[in-house]
């Protein structure tokens, strides 16, 4: 007798597939095992598989197969490459029905068809790339599931379809950048010979360029597709003007009119290169935990800007600024544990040496202008040594037994409060008396932590739960000028990301300007395929985790 569960046959005195336990055993022995020229790559979850379905065929639906392939076929729609999960020969050859096939090439297809959903399945839930090592993820044992368990519900609830689509990242933001993705697509194939990027062009100019400036804001939805209005498309009149503002706004550039380098060049970026940033960060969201959390903050490095949200909703918004490309914010989640106002500020060893040094050597007066006191060792021991004393110019990255601390004031370089959420990366939110440079489009001048405009808007929600503690009383401590820590009611999840695309609270499809280069090397991992690839899930020598990498 058998027990039929949906398309899994559960062996009571069934023999096995002989054709299929060869390949299994030739799959633990180490051997690669190829199918038509395509190597099945998650041996680890197909042994679990199917010895736990007594080694028996379970593609014997042609539905479940149809939904495979649609979803195989659809994987660019994630920034995915089909191609990953053998979609050229599942789509010429798995809809035939199975008897037209010799008993081995039966069992190679249903292999094939359990590794392609494995592949899939464990690519939409955690990602290809493995931000651990910067490479793409041929297993399918990551974290948080047992994919094996994940195909084995699917074929019994015959939901291959829904199945994974659960497995994606459940944010509306995913989903809304898969929309746009799919949206952009309709302008692949168009012309997009470059623009020359001088002169800039202004407002009342008349200029061969823009008729071609028109061509592609209106075919980028920033300029109506009505009959025109102006006598001349050379002519540069005030509706392509507000045009133009709203496509610089778009890009993260400074909406003023004028059409110069920056414009032309984000003009002249084609389409297809616009679709890997997308793909880049659709990647990035799978790489974030299955939920960020009810209330959470994200600070995304590449648009500057830093958001709360509660229960779903943000509640707010503000600007940032990142670290330099030689001193780069790295990526990572964590919580903030507590807040510190009127902060005190350590240096660290590497800029004392490499930045403090070299100005206190320049200005005799700079240590006390910034009110920096100087200590001898570490700890409890520690002794405040008089600047006057110190032979500076002796001191070198070997030789520099002391410690720079800032004390609490109007020039702290951490502002009145910081945020805090120990870390081995010694990162953390905070204030910043150089509050003039949130004006800026582009802002990336810190040393790896992140400014925040207005972060007493922020201390406030974060506090919102604690006992005893309003907007007066936050403003009372700081004037005192004294440091205060304060430990949160419940740790708040923090989770600095670095996206160079999303679709914002209006719809509207933004970008930004891929400010550390981490893109490429990320698009050229999701664009490679498995084939020809020995190294499966080796960690490349000398690489960092995907906090300094991707």
């Amino acid at each position: 007798m058998f027990a039929l569960l949906g398309t899994l046959w559960h062996p009571v005195c069934l023999a096995a597939d002989e054709a299929i336990v060869a390949r299994i055993e030739a799959m633990e022995a180490g051997f690669p095992v190829q199918v038509l020229g395509s190597r099945l790559m998650a041996h680890q979850a197909l042994s679990a598989f199917y010895g736990a379905n007594g080694y028996q065929p379970a593609w014997k639906s042609a539905e479940l197969r149809r939904q495979l392939i649609d979803s195989v076929e659809q994987a660019s729609h994630d920034g995915l490459n089909p191609a990953d999960y053998h979609a050229d020969i599942l789509s010429g050859l798995a809809l035939r029905p199975m008897s037209d096939f010799s008993e081995d090439l039966r069992a190679d297809l249903d292999l094939l068809f359990s590794d392609a959903f494995l592949m899939l399945s464990s690519h939409m839930l955690v990602g290809k790339v493995n931000p651990q090592t910067v490479h793409a993820e041929w297993t399918a044992n990551r974290r948080q599931r047992q994919m094996e368990s994940v195909l084995k519900d699917a074929l019994q609830r015959s939901d291959i379809t829904g199945t994974l689509d659960s497995l994606r990242p459940a944010d509306p933001a995913y989903r809304k950048l898969m929309a746009a993705r799919q949206d952009l697509t309709r302008l692949l194939g168009q012309p997009w010979l470059p623009l020359a990027l001088s002169p800039t062009i202004r407002p009342g100019d008349r200029d061969e360029r823009l008729n071609e400036v028109r061509r592609r804001l209106s075919l980028l939805g920033e300029l109506a597709e009505s009959p025109a209005t102006f006598s001349d498309p050379r002519d540069y009149d005030a509706e392509l003007e507000s045009a133009v503002m709203r496509f610089q706004a778009r890009h993260g550039l400074e909406a003023d009119g004028l059409i110069g380098k920056d414009t032309l060049t984000a003009l002249n970026v084609i389409p297809v290169e616009r679709l890997r940033h997308i793909d880049a960060t659709l990647e990035r969201w799978r790489w974030l935990p299955e939920s960020l959390g009810d209330t959470y903050v994200l600070v995304n490095i590449a648009g500057f800007e830093l958001k709360m949200v509660e229960n779903g909703a943000e509640v707010l918004r503000k600007r940032v600024i990142v670290g330099q490309p030689f001193r780069q914010t790295p990526v990572f989640s964590d919580r903030i544990r507590y807040l510190v106002f009127n902060p005190t500020w350590t240096v660290p060893r590497t800029l004392m040496i490499q930045d403090q040094l070299p100005r206190i050597l320049r200005d005799p007066n700079y240590l006390s202008r910034l009110n920096i006191s100087v200590y001898r060792g570490w700890g409890a021991d520690r002794e405040r040594v008089d600047p006057l004393e110190v032979d500076w110019p002796s001191l070198n990255r070997n030789n520099f037994p002391y410690q720079l601390v800032q004390e609490p004031g109007p020039q702290n370089a951490l502002g009145q409060i910081k945020f805090m959420f120990p870390n081995q990366y010694d990162v953390y939110l905070h204030d910043t008396p150089g509050r003039g440079l949130f004006s800026r489009a582009e802002r990336s001048f810190s040393s790896g932590c992140i400014r925040v405009e207005q972060p007493f808007d922020l201390a406030e929600r974060l506090l919102a739960s604690a006992p005893d503690w309003s907007r007066e009383k936050i403003d009372r401590v700081v004037s005192e000028a004294q440091p205060q820590t304060v430990v949160l009611p419940e740790p708040v999840p923090v989770h600095i990301q670095y996206w160079t695309s999303w679709v914002d609270n209006e719809g509207r499809l933004q970008f930004r300007n891929d400010l550390y280069n981490r893109d490429a090397r990320l698009i050229d991992q999701l664009r490679g395929t498995a084939e020809g690839d020995t190294r499966y899930n080796t960690p490349v020598a000398g690489s960092g985790p995907a906090q300094d990498k991707l």
